[in-house]
C-alpha cells in the first residue's frame, strides 16, 4: 500500500482515538471501513513511531484484546496554539504591576473573547450558536464537537484537543478561564464542566442547559 493511501487512514485513526479515548483495532477497522489486519498494521506502525500505545483489556471469554490510545506524542500531532495564547497572556501581564492581578487579567480576557464569540455566532437558536462556536474553536486548533446531552435538556461541548494544553498543565487557572469563556458566550445557559483533560479524561467537556 502506497504512503499516499496510508496517510489518510493513519490520520483518521489518530483522530478517532483522540475523540473516543481507547478503541480496539476492530472498532477502528469498522469505522474506517478497512480490514482488521490492515488496521493492525497501521497501529503497529503508529506504535513504532511512538504515537499510540496499547493496554490489554478483558472483554469476555478468550484472550484479552488490546485497546489503543494516543501517547503524549500522538496528541502533539494536532494543531497547538499555545504560543499565541502565551504571547497574549504575557503581553497582558507585562502591562500590569502586581502578580495577583493575573486572575483579573484572565477573567478580563475571557470576557473580551466571549464578546468576540457572541458577535461572530450571532443571535440564532442555541443549537445554531453552538455549531458556530464549535467551528470557530476548530479554526483555533481545537478538535471540538457538540451534541445533545442524553441526561438533560441541554447540550454537551467536547474538546478532544486543547490548543492551550501546554499552558494549562503549568497554569490550571487557564482552565477556569475557559469555563468562564463558555459562560460569558452563552449567558442564557447554565454551564458546568463535565470532563477535564487535566484530570485524566480524554476530552474537556461542558454541559449547557438553557435557563
Amino acid at each position: 500500500m502506497s504512503a499516499s493511501i496510508q496517510a489518510p487512514t493513519r490520520e483518521a485513526a489518530l483522530t478517532l482515538m483522540l475523540r473516543q479515548g481507547e478503541v480496539t483495532a476492530g472498532q477502528l477497522a469498522d469505522q474506517l471501513e478497512v480490514s482488521v489486519q490492515v488496521m493492525r498494521r497501521h497501529l503497529r506502525s503508529l506504535q513504532d513511531d511512538g504515537l499510540v500505545e496499547a493496554c490489554p483489556a478483558a472483554e469476555g471469554p478468550g484472550r484479552p484484546s488490546n485497546r489503543w490510545h494516543l501517547t503524549s506524542k500522538g496528541r502533539s500531532q494536532f494543531p497547538d496554539g499555545s504560543e499565541h495564547f502565551a504571547l497574549g497572556l504575557l503581553t497582558s501581564m507585562a502591562s500590569s504591576l502586581p502578580s495577583e492581578m493575573v486572575d483579573q487579567l484572565l477573567r478580563q480576557q475571557a470576557a473580551d473573547k466571549a464578546t468576540d464569540y457572541r458577535r461572530q455566532i450571532g443571535q440564532g437558536g442555541l443549537q445554531q450558536r453552538l455549531e458556530q462556536l464549535v467551528e470557530l474553536r476548530r479554526r483555533e486548533g481545537y478538535v471540538a464537537e457538540c451534541r445533545p446531552d442524553p441526561d438533560s435538556p441541554g447540550w454537551i461541548i467536547s474538546e478532544y484537543h486543547c490548543s492551550v494544553m501546554k499552558i494549562a498543565e503549568q497554569f490550571p487557572c487557564v482552565c477556569d478561564q475557559e469555563l468562564q469563556l463558555i459562560r460569558h458566550t452563552f449567558p442564557d445557559c447554565q454551564v458546568e464542566r463535565v470532563h477535564w483533560l487535566l484530570e485524566g479524561g480524554h476530552s474537556c467537556g461542558f454541559r449547557l442547559i438553557p435557563c
